[in-house]
């Protein structure tokens, strides 16, 4: 269950889908998350109403074209999959709206499964000890996460 937010500089609606189809593709592609997951916030600053800054750091040479990719997930995922996925949203942001793999800044926040809540007011991954004496196991459709108590 990622939640992605994905911001760049005067891209235009047609590009901001774009990254936005790029960002889930490699999302379902690296880390095998359902298609139909797919949460997103997608903002295009104007300097008006918002603005993003950035620099050359650690040699990376980026400009206007900048997309910044926030990911929050569960946590659990190896760092050879986080490498695979950010090496997969530079190439599917390249080939699906222009954007330069240089321009492309992700940054994953992990997080456990009772900080969730997909609506009803409910922690749907970490659910309460029921009445009926369960012990609280839950199944995620993919399998990821640590804590993760499948269900028997």
């Amino acid at each position: 269950m990622p939640f992605v937010r994905i911001d760049t500089w005067g891209a235009g609606p047609q590009r901001l889908d774009a990254l936005g189809r790029a960002v889930h593709q490699a999302l379902v592609e690296a880390l095998g998350i359902p298609p139909d997951d797919h949460f997103q916030v997608l903002t295009d600053h104007d300097g008006v109403n918002g603005a993003l800054r950035y620099g050359g750091y650690l040699g990376v040479r980026r400009d206007e074209g900048i997309v910044y990719v926030a990911v929050a997930l569960r946590a659990g995922r190896t760092d050879a999959r986080k490498r695979a996925l950010y090496r997969r949203i530079a190439e599917l942001a390249r080939e699906y709206a222009g954007t330069e793999p240089r321009n492309v800044f992700v940054v994953l926040t992990e997080n456990g499964p009772a900080d969730w809540s997909l609506g009803e007011g409910l922690a749907q991954y970490a659910p309460a000890d029921g009445p009926d004496g369960s012990d609280g196991s839950y199944a995620l459709p993919d399998g990821g996460g640590e804590g993760v108590r499948p269900v028997s």
